[in-house]
């Protein structure tokens, strides 16, 4: 299968009961799952308790309690806190092995009639211009091989960076990063979906935001990091296997926590969706 149709496969989870649903990770080498995989998941099983098409998520808010295993199946229970005449609520526990290693609530909410406004989208190159760029094709071999191979690889989400340069030690201009992305391939036209493939997106630069004030990325070895929380928040409908702007910055990094914050446009400048995110980051403990 192509690496979408394989997320596609990772977020069908199996309903076991009513409010029950058990998802896999799929192979890799990795020693500890996505956190971003996690967020679909369990907002796929959310979305399975109720008439997402007629009361859409808003927003979500997860806390990571421990790294997932990537060998193991995950089991999500969804408790129905609240069904009301405008808002539903669900709390969803991630379960691994016996034990609690997510938990996330999340709000839907029917649309209603009001005031819109939002902010601008940031002026950056166009997704199509990066990836013509022969700057760009030869930054790439000079990068170091954990950062290439992490862009390089194929994945169900194609990543074009506005940045790139950061990877080679050079400090920006600003503290903000952007990164276009986008599904790699079509999805299905069931607004859920594009809803859940963004929230596992949304997980996968944000925190290494968190670094680019102090000039480094979360790829140096010397580096330790893990998501410790993560809220989404969805203003507008939108594709997600159509190109959208990330638009990240950290306003604060103290106490081995990196504090990040997104903002996620469609290629017309609609404010989709925004994100928040605190992490740890610390310094490896050198071996004596």
């Amino acid at each position: 299968m192509s690496p979408i149709q394989d997320l596609l496969s990772v977020l069908d989870l199996e309903q076991l009961e009513v409010n029950l649903f058990r998802g896999h990770s799929p192979p890799s080498d990795r020693q500890r799952v996505y956190g971003g995989q996690v967020i679909g998941q369990a907002l796929v099983a959310a979305c399975r308790t109720l008439d997402a098409a007629a009361r859409p998520p808003h927003s979500l808010h997860a806390y990571f309690l421990l790294g997932g295993d990537p060998k193991a199946p995950i089991v999500y229970d969804v408790d129905r806190i609240r069904d009301g005449k405008s808002f539903t609520t669900r709390r969803v526990v991630a379960i691994q092995h016996g034990e609690a290693i997510f938990t996330m609530a999340v709000s839907f909410h029917r649309d209603e009639p009001g005031p819109s406004h939002q902010a601008r989208m940031p002026d950056v190159p166009t997704p199509e211009a990066l990836g013509k760029t022969l700057e760009r094709e030869q930054l790439l071999p000079m990068m170091p091989v954990a950062v290439r191979r992490y862009y390089e690889r194929a994945r169900p989400i194609e990543l074009r960076p506005v940045e790139l340069e950061r990877y080679l030690g050079k400090r920006l201009a600003g503290d903000r990063f952007h990164v276009w992305m986008r599904a790699s391939g079509t999805l299905p036209d069931d607004p859920a979906i594009h809803q859940c493939v963004l929230a596992y997106a949304s997980d996968m630069t944000l925190l290494d935001t968190s670094m680019v004030p102090h000039g480094r990325t979360l790829f140096e070895r010397s580096i330790m990091a893990a998501s410790l929380d993560h809220a989404l928040w969805f203003h507008r409908p939108f594709r997600a296997d159509e190109w959208l702007l990330y638009a990240q910055d950290s306003p604060n990094m103290s106490g081995a926590r990196g504090f990040a914050r997104g903002q996620i446009f469609a290629g017309d400048g609609t404010l989709v969706a925004s994100v928040a995110q605190e992490g740890l980051v610390r310094e490896r403990r050198q071996q004596p």
